[in-house]
């Protein structure tokens, strides 16, 4: 008897309206591979998107874009991941752009899509909007994507710093791409980005980002279990004003099944991958070269015949170089505007006059961040419960303090020992445990838990 199939992977993951919102406008999806033959012809499939639109416009965009987005990537024909998940994010694109123009209440609604594709040792992230996906390894967090957003756009043109007056001015809230509003948009591909055991991701809308800074991020990354980290977060989003609705998805790679490559798969990448520069073409030009160089020589010592030999290696070593450079460097374009991009397309399998499918490689991590856990963040969640507390007795909450009061005491003596990693934790299952007492409570309301911190 074989044994069952282990997917690879723990994950959680929470939506929540927020504090201010009356509807929830983010969506996601989760398809994990239920074989192992299934994930090493897909793999497994995450997706966030946070809609925009009025009335129920940005919600049905996000919808169509989670629900579109893994249905076309797992039926779709393309044996190349990159095609098939750039298609499928075109395909999102596509169908609300159609549902838009066939309704004037969802006119030029949108949606950010942030997807990420766990295969065989490689994962790949397709990204429209501002919507993040981030990676931690070891201590370090890094940002996998590029926030098409004016702020970044702006810096990244050079002409505006992040602490200039005009920097800060900038709208944070503004993006400059998503789905929907074009018939075509250009989809942002990062990968293939290797994988290791310990890995963890995390996808997420910008209701989390704008609330909680990175460095909060990274240390509860790190710290926390998927299902613990993805309820404080958003609990702490909520707890600072929760001005928006908040999506999170985490993912923590928790063996070496899927961070293996099997050989003939390895070998099929390597013969398709048109991201990375080809051996032969290296080995091409340097043979040529040196071949060059030796006829060189031959000649100079008074053999006139091989100076044509000479050239014609050395011309054909020229080409195999060019070639290869413009291997290397199509993908690592840098990202920017549509138009400044060094964009492959894929043509559409539609008939007719149907948009061509553009997308970009980019070059992230964008930014990185320490991850080593810091009495600043374990002090923080202390604070947040003492306000908890301070604001129940005000407020005269019945509340059962027993379990947070014994998870904070426990937690405290790990901080004596040392054993920060574990005080951390301790304090967010306390953290948890009061927001929980805090839910039950009969006159739970959005203005009675919006605590300023």
């Amino acid at each position: 008897m074989t044994d069952p199939w282990q997917p690879g992977i723990v994950h959680a993951a929470l939506s929540h309206v927020g504090m201010r919102r009356a509807n929830n406008q983010d969506a996601f999806a989760v398809s994990v591979a239920k074989s192992g033959e299934r994930f090493h012809e897909r793999g497994h499939l995450f997706v966030v998107a946070d809609g925009m639109g009025a009335h129920a416009a940005g919600e049905l965009a996000s919808q169509i874009a989670s629900e579109r987005i893994p249905m076309h990537y797992f039926s779709c024909s393309h044996d190349d991941p990159e095609l098939a998940i750039t298609d499928a994010v075109h395909v999102a694109n596509e169908a609300i752009f159609e549902r838009g123009r066939s309704n004037p209440e969802f006119h030029n609604m949108g949606t950010t899509a942030s997807t990420l594709l766990l295969l065989p040792g490689f994962a790949y992230v397709a990204h429209v909007g501002d919507s993040r996906v981030y990676r931690l390894r070891e201590q370090k967090l890094e940002q996998l994507t590029f926030d098409h957003s004016l702020v970044w756009e702006m810096q990244a043109s050079g002409q505006v710093h992040s602490d200039s007056p005009l920097g800060k001015s900038i709208p944070k809230n503004v993006i400059t791409r998503s789905l929907g509003p074009s018939t075509d948009v250009v989809v942002d591909l990062e990968g293939p980005l290797t994988t290791r055991p310990g890995d963890r991701y995390l996808l997420c809308s910008d209701g989390l980002t704008g609330q909680v800074d990175d460095g909060e991020l990274g240390v509860l990354m790190h710290c926390l279990p998927p299902e613990l980290m993805v309820q404080v977060l958003v609990d702490l989003t909520n707890l600072r004003g929760g001005p928006d609705n908040t999506t999170i998805l985490a993912i923590e790679i928790s063996d070496d099944t899927i961070t293996a490559v099997p050989p003939e798969l390895a070998a099929r990448r390597r013969r398709r991958s048109g991201n990375t520069p080809s051996r032969a073409l290296l080995f091409t030009m340097g043979f040529c070269w040196l071949g060059a160089i030796g006829f060189g020589l031959v000649a100079a010592m008074g053999n006139p015949k091989f100076t044509g030999s000479a050239v014609v290696a050395f011309i054909l070593g020229a080409i195999a170089g060019a070639v290869w450079a413009i291997r290397f460097w199509r993908p690592r374009s840098r990202r920017g505007s549509a138009s400044s991009l060094s964009v492959q397309t894929t043509g559409s399998r539609r008939s007719g006059s149907a948009p061509a499918r553009s997308w970009a490689h980019g070059h992230g991590p964008y930014r990185q961040f320490d991850a080593t856990p810091s009495l600043d963040v374990h002090d923080q969640l202390w604070s947040m419960i003492d306000e908890l507390r301070q604001t129940s007795e005000r407020k005269h909450w019945m509340l059962d303090w027993k379990e947070v009061d014994a998870l904070q005491q426990r937690a405290e003596e790990a901080k004596t020992k040392k054993r920060l990693d574990a005080a951390i934790v301790l304090q967010a299952e306390a953290f948890a445990a009061a927001m929980q007492q805090l839910r039950k409570h009969e006159d739970d309301s959005a203005s009675d838990t919006a605590v300023d911190l």
